[in-house]
């Protein structure tokens, strides 16, 4: 009985542990080089407009700055090197589609069928869930902050920012957006692992609405229109979260648990879909 629980896993690599060990490793090489040369290439692609790339980019700030103001440069390569750093960056956002599949396609083989059936929706969500906070961050939120922050400027005081702090300003905004946009893949991870209870969740929700503020102005600069600008729509995204949550049964409720005989016919299929796994 022990034996067969143990080989339930769809790759063990029970034959010859170090050629298994080897051969993960060389596939774990080839899945980084291929995420690397995919990002490679979109960087390339994006290089020769890496100027235009930051304009756009500053478009939320230079389109309010007074007349006769610009942004500056303090540092010699900065002109140079803050917009090849961006079109990095860029590269690096706009390839995490190939870079999410090549992880998928490393840890695949070691997942079952219910488990591979879940991976797919959450992947796509939050990808999407990201992309949207970080538009949700330029088109909305990166507007009404700026006008802000220059309607505040002192009298007699010029606002000319740097191009490099503009750009760690403007990316940590993105991350903290983005991320904060995976509140719904959060949630409905955690009710399908049993770790939290929908319901239980619910009835504590003044306490969610205080500790999201409290998130919303941890991540974000210090003035009151960015981090409500955060706060209110991950309020929203919290109860389509826990919309779905109540509809997703633990993973121990049924139909998440396998029994051995569902796990020894999914590694006879597995064995059969792959003759050469797990021997030198």
């Amino acid at each position: 009985m022990a034996r067969k629980t143990e080989s339930a896993a769809p790759d063990t690599g029970a034959e010859g542990a170090p050629g298994s060990f080897v051969s993960h490793l060389l596939e774990l090489r080839n899945r980084l080089l291929y995420a690397i040369v995919g990002v490679g290439i979109v960087f390339a692609a994006l290089v020769p407009f890496a100027n235009r790339v930051y304009e756009w980019l500053a478009q939320p700030l230079i389109a309010v700055l007074p007349a006769g103001t610009s942004m500056i440069a303090t540092e010699v390569a900065s002109p140079f090197l803050t917009p090849l750093k961006l079109t990095l960056l860029a590269a690096i956002v706009i390839a995490v589609p190939w870079v999410l599949y090549q992880i998928w396609a490393f840890v695949a083989p070691g997942l079952y069928k219910h488990e591979r059936r879940l991976v797919w929706p959450l992947l796509a969500s939050s990808t999407l869930l990201f992309y949207a906070g970080v538009a949700f961050a330029y088109f909305a939120v990166l507007p009404l902050v700026f006008g802000f922050l220059v309607g505040t400027v002192p009298h007699g005081v010029a606002m000319m920012t740097d191009i490099k702090a503009y750009l760690d300003f403007v990316f940590a905004m993105f991350l903290a957006f983005g991320v904060a946009f995976e509140l719904p893949v959060a949630l409905v991870l955690l009710a399908r692992m049993g770790v939290v209870n929908p319901d239980a969740l619910a009835k504590k929700r003044p306490y969610v609405v205080l500790w999201v503020f409290i998130v919303a102005a941890f991540l974000t600069p210090p003035d009151v229109i960015s981090q409500t600008l955060l706060a209110i729509p991950m309020l929203i995204l919290f109860e389509i979260g826990l919309f779905i949550a109540r509809r997703v049964r633990p993973r121990d409720a049924g139909d998440g648990a396998l029994t051995e005989a569902d796990m020894d016919r999914e590694l006879a299929a597995y064995e059969r879909d792959n003759p050469t796994s797990g021997k030198k």
